[in-house]
């Protein structure tokens, strides 16, 4: 089972961070350069998929969507929207003073653990996501005809958290690591019950309990 992970192109929000006072989060559009981010990123996802069918599924915030219809992608077999693989979800956001002070009480208190008022915490994403997994695997696995590719084109944090779910990362490594760019890609292959992952993320800083993306038996090599 192979999954390509696509974080959508640069929307709104990444540019006006008032956007999200005046547009909810899950309809705010892409820049004119995150269609084009889209566009140039269909034909890596082209390249990965050769003829190979697969299944889309895709975060339904505007953005997410977008980006998905400009990949321009002729062998999606199944495309399912899916909440689970959404963006954090902020709460209301229509006051700019509020926004600012959540955003500096979430970097003091942990992206993982603090939840927004009216909204989630990581931790909240982190049980939605390993739902999903969980029976994505079991679709792959029973049902015929289930492509054993799979795209999902989601959102910074979130697949992050995919990641962290699928190698049983530690809080402080998740913390550690930044956001892949938009449109970056990262292939997850899963080969009996061990995941790999085609290359790390960024890390801004080092762990502090010490681990890394490496798998156990890797570091150990």
């Amino acid at each position: 089972m192979r999954i390509i992970l696509l974080r959508h192109g640069e929307s709104l929000g990444n540019v006006d961070e008032l956007a999200y006072c005046r547009t909810p989060d899950h309809a705010l559009p892409l820049t004119p350069l995150g269609e084009e981010q889209a566009v140039a990123a269909g034909e890596v996802v082209r390249g990965l998929l050769g003829s190979e069918p697969v299944a889309a599924y895709v975060s339904p915030y505007r953005r997410a969507v977008r980006t998905f219809e400009l990949l321009g992608l002729d062998s999606v077999t199944r495309y399912v929207p899916e909440p689970r693989v959404r963006e954090q979800d902020w709460g209301n956001l229509q006051d700019p003073t509020e926004q600012a002070e959540q955003k500096k009480l979430r970097h003091e208190y942990g992206h993982f653990f603090y939840r927004l008022p009216h909204g989630e915490s990581g931790a909240d994403v982190d049980d939605r996501v390993a739902s999903f997994l969980a029976e994505l695997r079991d679709r792959v696995a029973r049902e015929p005809g289930h492509p054993d590719t799979v795209l999902i084109v989601s959102h910074g944090l979130t697949t992050r958290l995919l990641c962290r779910r699928a190698f049983s990362w530690s809080i402080d490594l998740f913390e550690s690591l930044s956001n892949p760019v938009h449109c970056d890609i990262r292939v997850l292959t899963a080969t009996g019950d061990q995941w790999s992952l085609d290359r790390p993320f960024e890390q801004w800083r080092a762990s502090p309990d010490g681990t890394t993306q490496a798998r156990p038996r890797d570091r150990q090599r």
